[in-house]
């Protein structure tokens, strides 16, 4: 089966339901502010994966256009009423944006569903659409692992999730053109099915 197909369909399937599940916690909205302030200010984000749209990142962002790219139609409908993103459908390993569009991406828990055999292309497309000296900020998983279910939520809906690692998601950044700036590891590296995020952040190398 496409992975993408699925990926597209659980979402639509369960959008309320994995909205209903909230926005990010503490420690992401920290890791937004601490990158946003951390640079020259952003006029134009890419958050590339948005969901169902995160309050903090518009809060982190405030005074920017954020355009919201996503999969699926549903989330995008709910993160363009919720949040005011500009929505956006489509796939991380071809934005249909024009080279130099943005000035940040932002990429929070949507790697999690690219394979590990396109983060290359992934890393190549952040860069094209950024403006020289663009940044970059993804968050990864700790270290790599696959995870596929078919009942997910509890609803049985196919869902699988693909984590490269941060180590290795930061050297796709770097082939891509992106000096490495910040990293946010782990708090803890051992906590189950849902580990807590890592976060790398870089600039474009002009």
């Amino acid at each position: 089966m496409d992975d993408r197909r699925a990926i597209r369909r659980g979402y639509d399937t369960l959008a309320t339901t994995f909205a209903e599940r909230g926005e990010a916690g503490d420690r992401e909205t920290r890791v937004f502010e601490e990158f946003f302030g951390s640079g020259p200010p952003s006029p134009r984000v890419l958050d590339a994966g948005c969901g169902h749209g995160t309050p903090a990142l518009r809060r982190a962002t405030d005074g920017a256009e954020v355009v919201g790219l996503d999969l699926s139609r549903e989330l995008l409908r709910i993160a363009a009423a919720a949040s005011a993103v500009a929505p956006v459908q489509g796939d991380l390993t071809a934005l249909p944006f024009a080279d130099g569009s943005f000035g940040a991406v932002v990429a929070h828990r949507s790697l999690i569903h690219v394979p590990r055999s396109e983060r290359a292309a992934v890393a190549a497309e952040f860069a094209r659409v950024l403006r020289p000296d663009g940044r970059v900020l993804v968050s990864e998983a700790p270290g790599p692992f696959e995870r596929t279910t078919d009942d997910w939520l509890g609803r049985g809906v196919e869902m699988t999730w693909t984590m490269a690692g941060a180590d290795a998601t930061s050297e796709r950044l770097r082939d891509a053109g992106f000096e490495i700036t910040d990293r946010w590891d782990a708090p803890d590296p051992t906590s189950g099915d849902d580990p807590k995020p890592a976060f790398v952040a870089g600039r474009l190398r002009v």
